[in-house]
């Protein structure tokens, strides 16, 4: 395994107060093409990382897909499995996620067991991510193949208390997320509260699909927005985003 120059680097930013971007590519959802204008856009409008997965990977894209970015651009690559068959050590790293908000063991520990060997030969930096889903307004491809009930969008407290329980048992990165489709983002009241619980860097996805809400987010702490239906949709929309991390950081840094 690599040292852990990701989680330095994402801990740093945090202590800091500094934000970062990432983009969510759905290997089903991208070709060639797409991923090419992506990567065009993302020189001029700079984003932090790339996450790579879904809920459900059907075919054999990933692999090509993941080759495709390490050979066109410099922003790393973090895998962000479902299933243990979704390992691939052509990336930089990986979100080992563990579903916290749900009593599912499979995707508590049964699909790390299965993964653990190969990660062990691997040369990919493992980031042990308390992975937890929100309510959206709607039923999340996410909570559907987990077999899990997310996280009431109006119970701030059991999801900072789900928080703190994962940075305890030692997890290094908190992901909230309303998943792939949402309605509607987690709520800032949540985000606030899980921020004010925990350490450790926190990230926020789902629904994020406007300036407005992805400032928001930043301003209740997130420490890394993640976007990914929204720029599937209008690629545009990561030119956007990218203007939204920069200015927070230079009004920061004007502070």
């Amino acid at each position: 395994m690599r040292h852990s120059s990701l989680y330095e680097t994402l801990s740093n930013r945090r202590q800091r107060g500094q934000k970062s971007l990432a983009v969510l590519l759905d290997p089903d959802q991208l070709d060639e093409a797409g991923c090419r204008h992506l990567l065009a856009l993302s020189e001029t409008h700079p984003i932090d990382y790339f996450f790579v997965g879904g809920s459900l990977v059907m075919n054999a894209h990933q692999a090509s897909l993941i080759s495709f970015i390490k050979n066109h651009s410099p922003v790393p690559v973090l895998l962000f499995p479902s299933h243990s068959l979704h390992l691939d050590t052509q990336a930089d790293g990986i979100l080992l996620l563990s579903l916290i908000s749900g009593r599912n063991p499979d995707f508590l520990i049964g699909q790390h067991v299965v993964a653990a060997p190969l990660l062990r030969a691997s040369n990919l930096e493992i980031l042990p991510t308390g992975y937890m889903l929100v309510d959206s307004g709607r039923q999340t491809t996410a909570s559907y193949m987990s077999g899990t009930t997310p996280l009431p969008y109006d119970k701030p407290s059991i999801a900072a208390c789900t928080a703190m329980a994962g940075e305890q048992l030692g997890l290094r990165l908190i992901y909230l997320d309303g998943g792939s489709g949402a309605m509607y983002p987690v709520a800032p009241a949540m985000i606030r509260a899980v921020r004010e619980a925990v350490e450790v860097p926190v990230l926020v996805g789902g629904g994020i699909n406007t300036t407005e809400k992805a400032q928001a987010a930043l301003e209740a702490g997130a420490d890394v927005i993640v976007v990914g239906n929204q720029i599937e949709k209008a690629p545009q929309f990561l030119a956007e985003m990218s203007r939204v991390i920069q200015h927070f950081n230079a009004v920061l840094d004007t502070v």
